[in-house]
């Protein structure tokens, strides 16, 4: 095909018009299950502290003489005193004073579009950090302040690798180091089982089991005493294959099963959300910073712990395989 002789089209010419959406599509996920569903509260130094206890073991030994007199009153547990190292978290932002006045697609202001998305990723990091093996650091004038992260508390509903160092100890109160890995090894209902028992004996009243990609799959294979059921009511409609296991039910727990993008792979978290807990020293805001040339910076801060309340309401599956 032809077109008539002196036809102008488009191709070079100029004065066109851009056709630029006014969205900005962005599938990054934010969700955060572990550090949305637990509690807050507000840390007054940057050690935050809080106290557990525990009641003596049951005995059968508890027979005394009709009569009796007492001479000998035991003396009475104290209890523990327990703490962790409130951190730094930030994300800065910088926009050129240009940039902020000219027309832009999908946005107003750029400055306010970025303190958004830093917002979001820093919440993403919070989570991270929260769910990782990271060892406490008091800090000082060169090194910055880090929080005992989960990796580090729980150290009594546990199974763990027989060729990982063991659970963690503490020292004053605080986690003393990061939780030594062992070799990797598949999760089964065995290892669920365990933890979930060892939860029931302490008194632990765990609800959720979250975990990393290739162990949600990898459950969702089991198939020892497994139901999968689609309830179909009123009119017919398609059938359907499912293929996951969303609820686990034990001897002892009924876990729901959530997956969390950000915490390790090869650890599943047997969780009471009750016992965990954010304090902030300062909770996230944003500062302006000084203006030292043609542009607005800004600087998202937030000052934080993990708080674990009472380390033994909660479990770990450690050493799990990732792929």
């Amino acid at each position: 095909m032809t077109i008539f002789t002196g036809t102008k089209t488009k191709y070079g010419d100029n004065g066109l018009r851009e056709d630029l959406s006014n969205i900005i599509y962005d599938i990054s996920p934010t969700e955060t299950p572990f550090i949305s569903s637990i509690s807050r509260e507000n840390a007054k130094n940057t050690l935050h502290e809080w106290q557990t206890d525990s009641l003596a073991a049951a005995t059968t030994a508890n027979a005394q003489l009709e009569g009796d007199d007492i001479t000998d009153y035991r003396t009475l547990s104290s209890t523990v005193r327990v703490g962790n190292y409130c951190q730094i978290s930030r994300k800065l932002a910088a926009v050129s004073g240009t940039l902020e006045s000219i027309d832009k697609a999908g946005r107003n202001s750029e400055m306010a579009y970025q303190l958004v998305k830093k917002g979001k990723e820093l919440k993403r990091d919070m989570e991270t950090i929260a769910l990782a093996n990271i060892a406490p650091d008091a800090g000082g004038a060169t090194t910055a302040r880090q929080m005992a992260t989960l990796g580090c508390w729980v150290k009594t509903n546990t199974d763990i690798s027989a060729t990982s160092s063991g659970n963690p100890t503490y020292t004053s109160g605080v986690p003393a180091a990061a939780r030594t890995d062992g070799t990797a090894r598949a999760i089964t209902t065995t290892i669920i089982n365990s933890v979930c028992s060892a939860a029931w004996t302490t008194g632990a009243d765990v609800d959720v089991l979250m975990v990393g990609t290739h162990v949600k799959k990898t459950i969702s294979t089991l198939t020892s005493a497994v139901t999968r059921n689609y309830d179909i009511t009123g009119k017919p409609r398609p059938t359907a294959f499912i293929g996951a296991i969303d609820v686990y039910v034990s001897d002892f727990q009924i876990l729901e099963i959530i997956p969390n993008r950000y915490q390790r792979g090869r650890d599943a978290w047997f969780l009471d959300m009750d016992y965990c807990g954010i304090a902030q020293l300062r909770p996230m805001h944003s500062d302006k910073m000084a203006r030292t040339g043609d542009a607005d910076k800004r600087m998202l801060l937030v000052e934080w712990t993990l708080v674990v309340k009472n380390e033994a309401a909660l479990g770990l599956a450690a050493d799990l395989s990732t792929s």
